[in-house]
Order: C-alpha cells, then sequence, then structure tokens
C-alpha cells in the first residue's frame, strides 16, 4: 500500500522550497506563434483573477461575491510552471498544496478523492450540506484535477520539490481509488465508457498512476476500462460523446495524454494516436469555416453559435489556424461559458504533440471551405442508445445542416438534457451574424436526417399529442417576428402531418414565456399534431439561402 503524505507535513515541508525568482523560461517561447498567443492571453487574464494571499483563482464566473475556485486554480497552477517567471513557480505549488489538501480523504465516503468545488464551502456531507452528485460535489472533478496534475509532473516536474511530488501523488492515488467508485446506473452515477470525456481521463490516470506508485491492481484497471472506451470507438471509429463543441475538446485533450504519457506496452499508447486521427478527420469534414462552427448534430452544447459561446474546440482551433479563423472573438472572456478559457494553458502545452498526430490534410480543411459535401457516420452510448445513433451532415456554402436519428431510454440524449442536445440543427449566415434552427427533444425516438437543402423529422412511436419544438434564433434585422417567413437570410418551407397553425413564444434574459438555454436567447416555435390524428407525426424543413 502506498504510503500518503500527511497534510500537516506538506504544508510544513513547501515553505522552504519557495522563493526562488527566476527569469521567464524559454517554454513558453520555444511553443509555436498560435500557441504562444493561446498561452500568454488566457494567462494573463487569469493573472487578474489570482488571489496571492489564498493562493487561488477567484471565480471567473459572474455573481460569485469573490468566491475561489478549484479546478480552474490547478489549471492556472500548471499554467504557473510553464511560465516560469518571477513568483510563478511558488504560486503554483502554493495552489498545487491547497488544492491537494483540500481533497476529500475518507475512503467511506462516495466521493473520495474528489476535490472541492470551492474552498469556502462546508464540509461535504454533513446534516447542513448534504451531498449531491453533480451539485455540491462533482466526480468529474477527480479527472480534470487528477489529468492536470500528471501534466505538472510530467512537463515541469524538476521544478516541483521532491515532498511536493509524494503530496501530489498521494492526490493521485486518492483520486485513482475514487473514481474505482463509478459506476454508471448505481448511487446515481452516470460513467459509463460512452461517457467519453471523463471515462478517458479516469482510464488515463488509473493507468499512469498505477505504473508510478507500481500499483499493478490500479494500472490493470485503467488499461481494461481503456478497452471498454476503444471497443465502442472501434465500431464506427466515433466517441460515443459525439460532436460537442466543449467535450470532443476535452476527450481529443485526453486522447493525447493516452499517446503521450503512457509506455509502449499500454493498450492507450496504441489506439490513442488512431482515435485522434479518426476524431480530427470528422471534425475536418463537419467545421464550417465560413461559419466558424461545427455542423449539427451535437451530442453536448453549450450554445447554439460557437461564435458567442466559448468551446475547447475553438481553443484547440486557435493552435493550428489562429484565432482569428477560430470561432473566438477578439475578447474571449465576455463570451458565453467563458470560465473555459483557464484551460487554455493545458491545451497550448499538448498542442505541439498533438499536431504530430493529426493528418495533414486535415489543416487545410480547417482553414478554408473545402465545398459542398455531405457527412455520414454513427455512434453508440450504451445503455441509452437502443440501437447506434445515425449521423448524416450536408454543409455548402454559407449553411450547415446536420441530424442524428436515435431511439433511447431518455429524452435529452445520454446527458439526459434537453438544452445541450441537439439531434437536428440548420445554421448559416443571415448576412448579421449566425442564424440557427434546432430541434429540441421532446421524444426518445426520432428519425431525423439532413440532406441538401432538407432537415426531415419523423416521431416513430410518436401520437397525436407529440410536439415539434423548433427553437429559432434572434435577428438583428427584425427583432420581432411572427412567423417563420421572418427569418432572415433563409427561405423556410415547414410541410408534414402537423397543424399549418403552431405556438409562437420568446426566451428573453429580460422577460418572454420561456427560459434561455445557456445564456441564449430564442425564439419557441411548437407545432402540434391534429386532434385524434392516427398518422405517424412528421415534419419537413426545406430550406433555401436567400
Amino acid at each position: 500500500m502506498f504510503s500518503l503524505l500527511t497534510v500537516t507535513a506538506a504544508l510544513a515541508l513547501v515553505p522552504s522550497v519557495w522563493g526562488s525568482n527566476g527569469t521567464a523560461s524559454s517554454y513558453v517561447s520555444s511553443l509555436p506563434l498560435n500557441t504562444q498567443g493561446l498561452f500568454n492571453e488566457s494567462m494573463e487574464w487569469m493573472d487578474d483573477f489570482y488571489d496571492a494571499a489564498a493562493g487561488y483563482l477567484y471565480d471567473e464566473s459572474a455573481a460569485t461575491a469573490l468566491r475561489h475556485e478549484t479546478r480552474s486554480s490547478a489549471w492556472y497552477a500548471v499554467g504557473l510552471l510553464a511560465r516560469n517567471n518571477g513568483s510563478d513557480v511558488e504560486n503554483a505549488l502554493k495552489i498545487i498544496v491547497n488544492v491537494c489538501s483540500a481533497q476529500f480523504k475518507d475512503p467511506a465516503d462516495q466521493w473520495y478523492g474528489d476535490y472541492q468545488q470551492e474552498p469556502e464551502e462546508p464540509m461535504l456531507g454533513s446534516p447542513t450540506y448534504p451531498p449531491k452528485i453533480y451539485n455540491s460535489w462533482d466526480p468529474n472533478w477527480r479527472g480534470f484535477v487528477g489529468t492536470t496534475l500528471i501534466v505538472g509532473l510530467e512537463e515541469f516536474g524538476h521544478l516541483i520539490p521532491a515532498n511536493v511530488t509524494s503530496f501530489i501523488e498521494a492526490s493521485l492515488f486518492n483520486s485513482t481509488k475514487g473514481d474505482e467508485y463509478r459506476v454508471g446506473g448505481v448511487d446515481g452515477d452516470n460513467l459509463y465508457p460512452a461517457y467519453s470525456n471523463p471515462a478517458i481521463m479516469r482510464a488515463f490516470v488509473s493507468g499512469w498512476t498505477g505504473r508510478r506508485l507500481n500499483d499493478s491492481n490500479m494500472t490493470i484497471s485503467g488499461e481494461t476500462y481503456a478497452q471498454q472506451i476503444i471497443d465502442l470507438f472501434d465500431r464506427a471509429n466515433t466517441l460515443s460523446e459525439f460532436n460537442s463543441g466543449t467535450y470532443t475538446g476535452v476527450s481529443l485533450w485526453s486522447l493525447a495524454l493516452w499517446s503521450k504519457y503512457l509506455p509502449a506496452d499500454s493498450v492507450m499508447t496504441q489506439k490513442g494516436p488512431t482515435m485522434v486521427k479518426y476524431t480530427w478527420e470528422a471534425v475536418a469534414q463537419l467545421w464550417h469555416p465560413q461559419l466558424k462552427n461545427v455542423a449539427g448534430p451535437w451530442d453536448r452544447s453549450y450554445g447554439f453559435d460557437m461564435n458567442r459561446y466559448l468551446s475547447l474546440m475553438a481553443l484547440h482551433l486557435w493552435n493550428y489556424i489562429g484565432k482569428d479563423k477560430s470561432s473566438m472573438i477578439s475578447k474571449p472572456y465576455v463570451m458565453s461559458h467563458s470560465a473555459d478559457f483557464a484551460w487554455a494553458p493545458l491545451i497550448a502545452i499538448l498542442a505541439p504533440f498533438m499536431e504530430t498526430l493529426i493528418p495533414e490534410s486535415v489543416f487545410p480543411a480547417l482553414s478554408t471551405f473545402s465545398g459542398e459535401h455531405t457527412f455520414n457516420s454513427s455512434t453508440f452510448s450504451p445503455p441509452f442508445d437502443l440501437y447506434p445513433r445515425n449521423i448524416t451532415a450536408w454543409l455548402a456554402n454559407n449553411i450547415s445542416i446536420g441530424a442524428e436519428t436515435f431511439n433511447e431510454t431518455v429524452i435529452g440524449g445520454p446527458a439526459t438534457n434537453p438544452g445541450t442536445f441537439n439531434p437536428a440543427l440548420i445554421q448559416w449566415d443571415t448576412g448579421n451574424g449566425i442564424g440557427f434552427i434546432t430541434l429540441y427533444a421532446t421524444e426518445s425516438h426520432v428519425v431525423a436526417e439532413a440532406a441538401p437543402g432538407s432537415l426531415n423529422l419523423t416521431y416513430p412511436d410518436g401520437n397525436s399529442s407529440s410536439i415539434f419544438t423548433l427553437i429559432v434564433s434572434p435577428f438583428k434585422a427584425m427583432k420581432t417576428i411572427s412567423s417563420i417567413a421572418d427569418i432572415q437570410g433563409l427561405t423556410v418551407n415547414i410541410t408534414g402531418t402537423i397543424n399549418e397553425t403552431f405556438a409562437l413564444s420568446y426566451a428573453g434574459g429580460y422577460g418572454g414565456a420561456d427560459t434561455v438555454i445557456n445564456n441564449f436567447e430564442f425564439w419557441n416555435f411548437t407545432y402540434s399534431m391534429p386532434q385524434n390524428s392516427t398518422a405517424i407525426p412528421h415534419l419537413h424543413l426545406s430550406v433555401e439561402l436567400w
């Protein structure tokens, strides 16, 4: 059994190795120019959030009343090690010790090995602060923080004193053992191998930590779990958590860890590069350089336009095609979901290695629209999918249509969240921003097919009570609309077995009948079926750019 270093001992020893005022390392200057820009902009932004007295970043989210945040502090700490200028290393070590000290260390708790979300929170599991998964504690943070600590050790271990290194290793032991508690469908947990981004992180941290600590059971656990992820991927060379502006970014980054930091005998080393290759090839087919968006369908999204919310895929794209060609605006920190900008240093650190895994044919397609084309694939997320989700997409000049057919045990995709699940989507250039029409899932079985200028939606198990809810973007040219004919830049013809009439409502930040989704305002067009209809619910959208 690995002997854990106590918090008291670590805190007592660390100050003796702090205080060196080094000059800026050559590490950052050795990065490619685009990657230097990504790294430096994100670090300069986080510098303004750093609370040196607390040894944490203030939470970058709005309205947090000067609370601090653990995960972004860990990301910032590794960025400080990379920059290594002035007191950067001292501050990095202080953050790391704080984060590891506040880890939950009681093996009797379901959240054992996880990390606090904020240092201000009461004792988790106390009568006044009961545990609620993905609320008072987030099990995925074991992976987010654990992978970050490993990158710190791998890339900048020479800057970390031996006692702090041991403290990190102890934390990784806790994190890995705690992650073994996770079984999809048990105790409210949803971690299955199909939950790609935390699953890939879990396999990596277990495989890496097991080898580091000579714990063969831990190593085997990581390898076995990785093989389950690989088996799902190999079915169609796709991630189960498919085409997410945020979580494809996590999965790609984590697959780079598989490929770089494990020995040749690991199945993760053997398969990671191939999985990166196929995933980037799919991204190249679905990325629309004119719209600066990945075409649908999206399994999980934090918005309806990547030009308005900060996605991790945009950070990857910044590395390889530049900030101006990615979906990042000049001031990323004003975008929705901007707190994810804190991950940029980690993405920058892995960028040069990632580039060696990306096929040369991918880069031109990311920079310049390759012309009208279609995309067909499938993916599978057991136990939610009753059969694989079939994916179709069509991309043409200034427009994309994407869809996936699914039959699931839940409504809202494997994340069970209709607000982030976009199984059918149209995007286009309105002449004044990106327009979108997306299906808000209200059924668990939908046949959705994209074709040139066409989106076809059918509910095989639907009935006369079924509805089709279309979320439609606001438009700058006509702020108040009353029909589909008012849509800007796109002619839309709707037919099917539905009523010709529709219900129209608005979701506004300051009013309207509906509630905004992921900070996005929208119009809601809801089409119902005729009363007592026996027809299969069907809606067809035929579209043409103005």
